[in-house]
């Protein structure tokens, strides 16, 4: 379906349908559920997840975060761990089959949109004003096309609508309400805001807002809580790159804050000529330092490996600046790197050589 501008009719009978659905939610009612995890493995902080090429590849990330080992239970690993390996099979099952990376990273977050666990989607983090607001973005490293969204309050799939956005509109990004005309014009589904209701998402708030009336915290959000991004990054059989990513943003936030993850060169970027990347973690300092073009940059123009390049943004620049948070990133040739800062990052791949792997503490 092609581009085409609304007219002020069509304009405001879209609005009217938003405005219908937000309406079908006023209340919010509970619908918990809570994170769960995946095995660890001994990577260190600079170590690439998988050195060897494949003929294609994918991999998936949960968020970065303050997780540690002896605060988890099995139970709430083993759940993680399912969530992520299913991300992986639906996004390898495209990419055996000859299949698009775009598609791949698309169908992969998606499902993970889908889960309460993450922080995106389903399970998105509320702002200050006990809504959530949605962002996303994907890229395609062949064509340097992208698209976004941000601030949307009633797409049930953030990162299809930054795909309908990158392939049926002029425009990289779009936001708020005429992102959401845009959804209802393409076709993409729109639910009531009492869908991203959880139980766990609303106590979060509930504890930030406490805290920030005690004075003992920072104004917009518990830093455990603000980590919490999806991305995924893959490689297909015809050589050709694709990131996205995809979160709820920042428990607390306020004034329509908008981090990161929708920002093409920051918490997302491909190009065939270097790699794909996807983040997690701070976004004001991974847009401070177009980290995902970055690294991309240290690839293409510095000839660094793909680990070397990542580790160096990761857990140099990032690091010195007090920036927490990883990355996902993938060279042409289907070798991953996933370093992190923080001590957690959900994390897998999967390749045609190798997987599915999932790992989430650094030991």
């Amino acid at each position: 379906m092609s581009y085409r501008m609304t007219t002020r009719t069509t304009g405001a009978l879209r609005r009217l349908a938003i405005v219908a659905i937000a309406l079908g939610a006023a209340a919010v009612g509970p619908a918990a559920a809570r994170p769960a995890v995946a095995q660890t493995v001994g990577a260190t902080e600079q170590a690439a997840a998988q050195e060897v090429g494949a003929e294609w590849a994918i991999a998936v990330h949960g968020g970065a975060g303050t997780a540690r080992r002896e605060s988890m239970t099995p139970e709430l690993e083993s759940r993680y761990a399912a969530a992520l390996t299913a991300a992986l099979e639906v996004g390898g099952e495209i990419l055996a089959s000859g299949g698009s990376s775009l598609d791949a990273v698309e169908a992969a977050l998606r499902l993970l949109e889908d889960s309460p666990l993450f922080n995106a989607g389903k399970g998105a983090v509320f702002t200050h004003d006990g809504r959530n607001e949605l962002d996303a973005s994907i890229m395609d490293g062949a064509s340097l096309a992208a698209g976004a969204v941000a601030a949307v309050h009633h797409v049930k799939n953030p990162i299809s609508l930054a795909r309908r956005v990158m392939e049926a509109s002029p425009h990289v990004m779009m936001a708020g309400v005429g992102a959401e005309e845009f959804a209802l014009e393409q076709g993409i589904e729109l639910v009531p805001a009492t869908y991203f209701f959880t139980e766990s998402r609303w106590q979060s708030l509930q504890r930030a807002r406490e805290a920030e009336r005690r004075a003992d915290a920072e104004p917009v959000g518990a830093l455990g809580d603000r980590l919490g991004t999806v991305g995924a990054v893959a490689l297909d059989r015809h050589g050709n790159l694709a990131a996205g990513t995809t979160t709820g943003g920042m428990t607390n936030k306020r004034f329509g804050r908008i981090g990161d993850s929708p920002i093409i060169g920051a918490g997302t970027y491909a190009d065939n000529r270097a790699c794909a990347v996807s983040g997690t973690g701070h976004g004001e300092f991974f847009m401070r330092n177009a980290v995902a073009h970055d690294i991309c940059a240290r690839v293409l123009y510095l000839e660094e490996s793909i680990g070397e390049a990542a580790d160096a943004v990761v857990m140099g620049v990032l690091v010195e600046q007090g920036g927490d948070g990883g990355v996902i990133a993938m060279d042409p040739e289907g070798v991953i790197a996933m370093p992190f800062n923080t001590p957690s990052m959900l994390r897998g791949y999967l390749t045609s050589e190798e997987g599915p792997v999932v790992e989430i503490f650094r030991e």
